[in-house]
């Protein structure tokens, strides 16, 4: 094996193992509703073969992971719509339906951000970009569906975002992060940062009726997460 050959595949599984910390990390966050997921652990055992380990076998455990999520979000979504009254039903499609907008207006940004960039690693950042935000949305929905089984209470519904200290403050290092990486893009492809930004607002707006604020602050700091990392990767060589 050349010394080319030798480093490029230990860097290959230096970036196995960053993405199976980041999800640990992201396991954690949700473990009273994904402890030992078997999503995660297939994904780990498929990021961890020897097999898998180019890059395109690296995007192919990610992907079959996030296929997975997407099947979990459908079975919690029907689930959870069973359980609850008409209004509240109403709610969650409205909640649902805007997020799906959102997820696929998301994926375009993410196409336009990542065209800017160079080099393999990039490939495996976009597609954890678009596995974590359907992953979480598959654990939030199964937590809604956890707490109608117990006949908890609903949240109570969020203030206005002027009203909430932490609400403004995230909201304003959201809009620091956007306009960095609208300035940051190249002009042909602000409209699509500007569609993904409209999407995710109407999402936002439909998701307050079903969390509380501290539901919608973390809705908004996942947001800033992704204006942030995004506004550091475009045009990256």
């Amino acid at each position: 094996m050349s010394r080319v050959q030798q480093t490029g595949g230990e860097w290959l599984r230096a970036v196995a193992t960053a993405l199976t910390l980041l999800l640990a990390v992201s396991t954690n966050a949700h473990a009273e509703v994904a402890a030992a997921d078997p999503i995660d652990a297939a994904m780990r055992a498929c990021l961890a073969r020897s097999d898998m380990s180019s890059t395109a076998g690296q995007l192919e455990c990610m992907q079959t992971a996030r296929l997975g999520w997407v099947a979990a979000i459908n079975v919690a979504y029907q689930q959870l719509q069973s359980k609850l009254p008409a209004d509240k039903r109403k709610a969650w499609e409205a909640s649902q339906t805007r997020w799906e907008a959102s997820r696929d207006a998301q994926s375009s940004l993410y196409d336009a951000v990542f065209a800017t960039t160079h080099g393999t690693a990039y490939q495996l950042t976009e597609a954890d970009m678009q596995l974590q935000p359907v992953r979480d949305r598959a654990l939030l929905l199964r937590s809604a569906l956890a707490a109608a089984g117990t006949g908890a209470r609903a949240p109570e519904r969020a203030r206005a975002c002027t009203a909430d200290a932490l609400c403004e403050h995230a909201t304003f290092d959201m809009n620091r992060y956007y306009h960095r990486l609208q300035t940051r893009m190249p002009a042909r492809a602000r409209p699509t940062l500007v569609k993904a930004q409209r999407a995710w607002t109407a999402y936002l707006d439909a998701a307050t009726a079903v969390t509380d604020a501290r539901g919608r602050v973390d809705i908004i700091g996942a947001r800033v997460a992704t204006l942030k990392r995004l506004s550091e990767t475009v045009g990256n060589d």
